[in-house]
């Protein structure tokens, strides 16, 4: 085959990067390290999706509680609803609340999350207990020897005892042990068992207390069941024929005003689907800035593997050596490695998605079943490529255009890379088809855009700023210190990493800044906000009639006061007319149509509410229905003043005027509602009562036991409580989101150090000139660490300027929260980058000044 055929010369230029091999990978190791963490941190992230997805859709109908679930709030299903469920298939009843739960001696007390289950639950999976035994015998009502002495109110009668099984937080909270008793509402309870997995637990919402299994033959005892209560009603069917589409589509078309809220397996798990595509959808975009972030490493790598074969291209050049094959033979030597720093990440990404499920196991409350997931792999795996020929294929192609002459005296006097147009448009062709499979890869494809036009904008104003430093550093007047002047001079020096090294390391600590500046704002609210202005309990399920007896408590208790509200629940189901379900509205205020919303009604405007568009009615409206919403959501749903809103409460449909829209502080952690109906509407619903208490720390346990002992249907949740519960259910994201800044710092720094490694030739022949020309050793080392010190303070310069912005985004507009300048973790951020720069040149001046002068004067 003659060498001068197109197949002759891929194959001389495939031989040519076997042989550049041989010499080894040294040049490259930053191109193989950063193509191992971003391509390894995307192909783990999308492996660890699929099989969480995968796990909740083998999972479903357990998770759900069957094939397809009737849900109903406030009330249970009429006669003929209830017929036809049970006529339908298998069905099971499952009562759910929240109630508190107490010791008998009245010493504790526990907010809990109640399930009152039928003898068919669960229709799919299995309730596991410790000590193993069946669900039914644990909840039966079994005969009990005599009494304790501080025994109280429950009825035992002459059958005995219910039984009970909670979570291992009810026992540690109330201080007890298997085979105590608890009291429930006014029904007392044996503890037989801990549950260890529930295959219908609730995750991805906020879950305020541990849960509680008790037999629904024993609720009616507990009196918790009174009009209004906020209690949900599910009825689950396994159906003969497995058809649950078809199903709904039957009961919709038979009870059309049933009210009821109506799922399938499909949708099981709604918030704990949300909730992972949002931490799937981070962590994917922050896996793939590493990535690019590595970039800038893969390019100055290969621009330094170039500089070191200078001579070896510059004699290819004189031997006759055509542009075309020389770019093949580095070309195809650069995808090679790439192919195997990708191989080798694919290969750990997949790896630690079985290393991972021990802690996915105990987080999230379904089966795990690890697999191998190529469209993940493939995904990761086309990154890494396009990823390598947009930065690598520019730094290959300016080789093309440089004489063998200039290549000769490149060492002193760099030519100047033309980079021909070609190239310009493959770069640019790789660069798109980068951003199209991002966007085109990703669940919420608006985010993944923002994401890619945000990440080219900071590339391009990074850069532009690594630009703009090295136009200072030429341009400034020279010190006097010899030391200092050749630092300055070496920042704007003929092939100075200064625009690379702030690029990348810039974003990665931007990324650390954004993230501390949010927390520590996050953290000023919590500490210095709310012990001023948070409550510190809400009581929830108060009936109208005890309102007197609990005011009355309140007052007893000195420095306490309160505010109470009527609350009711109801599903938003029209907009306009539209069905909620056929709406176009924003994604972000999609969940506000998911599930069932609280409201009230109210003659004034709510503390903690503000007038964003619209007139408050009079305090002594009587008309047609009026609704006052909330102003973000209203935007998200295209709702302005004069639109309607319809509502499902308890089976009947209220449609109401939209009159205003409110701006709702939710961070005073007040009482307020997304809607507030005007006078006149709801008041002859059955409610209940929500109250609010601020006291002082000292008096909390005596309301909440003085509270409990009165009104046993009256749940108390602690305002800590509820942070706590906020906290779980963000503690996966907060996680999350340092580990990814974390493995963007490490790209940032792999990619200085790479800098650095590129840059020693360079370093030794300027050691080299000046320890000829008089230098001492020491005046050598202090010129190039001041060096690194000005590049490690501007680029903390750059990253605070730019992660301070961030977090002023995330805090103000995404937040809506007040923002506070904190100087502490921009000083630390300033000290990261100083001491990674100084390290880094430290290495690189001690192996460049123990160089001997002999070999470079003579090859000079």
């Amino acid at each position: 085959m003659s060498a001068d055929s197109p197949l002759g010369r891929v194959r001389l230029a495939l031989r040519l990067a076997r042989r550049e091999l041989r010499g080894g990978v040294a040049g490259f190791r930053v191109l193989l390290f950063c193509l191992f963490l971003g391509v390894g941190a995307i192909a783990a992230i999308g492996s660890l999706d699929r099989t969480a997805e995968g796990g909740i859709t083998a999972d479903a109908k357990a998770i759900l509680g069957g094939d397809a679930e009737a849900r109903l709030l406030y009330r249970p299903a009429d006669a003929a609803a209830a017929r036809f469920l049970a006529a339908s298939g298998r069905l099971s009843r499952v009562v759910a609340l929240r109630a508190m739960a107490r010791r008998q001696d009245g010493k504790a007390q526990s907010l809990i999350e109640l399930k009152a289950v039928d003898a068919t639950y669960p229709l799919y999976g299995k309730v596991t207990l410790s000590p193993g035994m069946p669900l039914a015998a644990a909840l039966a009502r079994h005969p009990q020897p005599d009494p304790p002495p501080h025994a109280g109110k429950g009825r035992e009668g002459v059958g005995g005892l219910y039984g009970a099984v909670v979570e291992g937080a009810v026992l540690d909270r109330l201080g007890l042990k298997l085979g105590d008793r608890i009291e429930i509402g006014g029904e007392a309870f044996v503890l037989r068992a801990r549950i260890e997995r529930e295959p219908d637990q609730s995750f991805g919402g906020l879950i305020f207390g541990p849960s509680v299994i008790i037999s629904d033959k024993a609720l009616a005892g507990t009196g918790l069941i009174a009009p209004g209560a906020l209690v949900a009603y599910k009825y689950r069917l396994r159906l003969p024929q497995g058809d649950a589409a078809g199903w709904i589509a039957t009961a919709r078309a038979r009870f059309p005003e049933a009210g009821w809220q109506l799922r399938t397996a499909a949708d099981a798990a709604p918030a704990l689907r949300r909730l992972l595509a949002r931490v799937a959808l981070y962590l994917r975009l922050v896996g793939l800035t590493a990535l690019l972030v590595g970039g800038v490493g893969i390019a100055n790598a290969v621009r330094s593997h170039l500089a070191q074969q200078t001579p070896t291209i510059a004699a290819l050049k004189c031997l006759g050596a055509e542009n075309r094959l020389i770019l093949g033979a580095y070309l195809a030597q650069v995808l090679a490695l790439a192919a195997a720093a990708i191989a080798a990440a694919l290969a750990c990404g997949a790896f630690l998605t079985w290393a991972a499920l021990p802690f996915l196991d105990r987080l999230l409350p379904i089966p795990l079943a690890p697999a191998f997931y190529p469209g993940a792999l493939a995904e990761a795996a086309l990154l890494g490529l396009l990823t390598t020929l947009a930065f690598a294929l520019w730094p290959l192609a300016g080789i093309r255009g440089v004489p063998a002459a200039a290549l000769f005296r490149d060492t002193v006097d760099p030519a100047r890379r033309q980079v021909p147009l070609w190239a310009a448009a493959a770069t640019a062709a790789a660069a798109l088809g980068l951003a199209a499979l991002v966007v085109l890869g990703t669940g919420d494809r608006r985010a993944a855009l923002y994401f890619v036009a945000g990440l080219a904008a900071a590339f391009v104003l990074f850069a532009a700023a690594g630009r703009l430093v090295v136009a200072a550093a030429r341009h400034l007047p020279r010190p006097r210190r010899p030391a200092l002047r050749l630092a300055i001079a070496n920042l704007s020096r003929p092939g100075a990493p200064t625009v690379g090294v702030v690029t990348s390391l810039g974003i990665g600590l931007s990324v650390l800044i954004a993230i501390a500046l949010i927390e520590g704002n996050i953290a000023r609210v919590v500490e210095e906000r709310l012990p001023r202005e948070a409550p510190a309990y809400f009581f929830i399920d108060i009936q109208p009639s005890q309102l007197a007896g609990f005011e009355e408590i309140v007052r007893r208790i000195p420095g306490a006061r309160w505010r109470e509200v009527p609350m009711l629940r109801a599903r938003i189901t029209r907009l306009n007319g539209v069905p909620a379900s056929e709406a176009k509205v924003a994604p972000g205020v999609r969940w506000a149509l998911d599930s069932d919303r609280g409201l009230t009604y109210a003659a004034r405007l709510p503390h903690g509410s503000t007038l964003a568009a619209g007139k408050w009615w009079p305090p002594d409206y009587k008309g047609p229905p009026l609704v006052s919403f909330a102003a973000d959501l209203a935007h998200g749903m295209g709702l302005k003043i004069g639109d309607t809103i319809s509502v499902n409460l308890l089976g009947r449909e209220i449609t109401a005027r939209v009159a205003n829209l409110r701006h709702i502080e939710w961070a005073r952690l007040g009482i307020n509602f997304v809607l507030v109906f005007a006078p006149g509407t709801l008041e002859p619903a059955p409610q209940t009562h929500l109250a609010v208490v601020y006291l002082p720390a000292a008096g909390e346990a005596r309301l909440v036991r003085e509270v409990g002992a009165h009104f046993p249907n009256v749940s108390a949740i602690g305002v800590r409580e509820a942070l706590a519960a906020v906290a779980r259910v963000l503690a996966t994201i907060g996680i999350a989101v340092r580990l990814a800044a974390l493995v963007t710092v490490i790209a940032g720094t792999l990619v200085l150090g790479g800098a650095v490694a590129a840059g020693h030739r360079r370093r030794v022949y300027d050691a080299v000139v000046l320890k000829v020309l008089g230098a001492t050793r020491g005046a050598v080392a202090r010129a190039f660490l001041f060096e690194q010190a000005i590049l490690g303070l501007l680029v903390a310069a750059v990253a605070s300027l730019f992660g301070s912005f961030a977090g002023w985004v995330v805090v103000t507009r995404l937040m809506e929260a007040d923002w506070v300048f904190l100087p502490a973790p921009l000083a630390m951020t300033a000290a990261l980058a100083t001491l990674l720069a100084l390290s880094f040149g430290f290495v690189g001046t001690w192996a460049a000044l123990g160089a001997k002068p002999a070999p470079y004067l003579r090859n000079g």
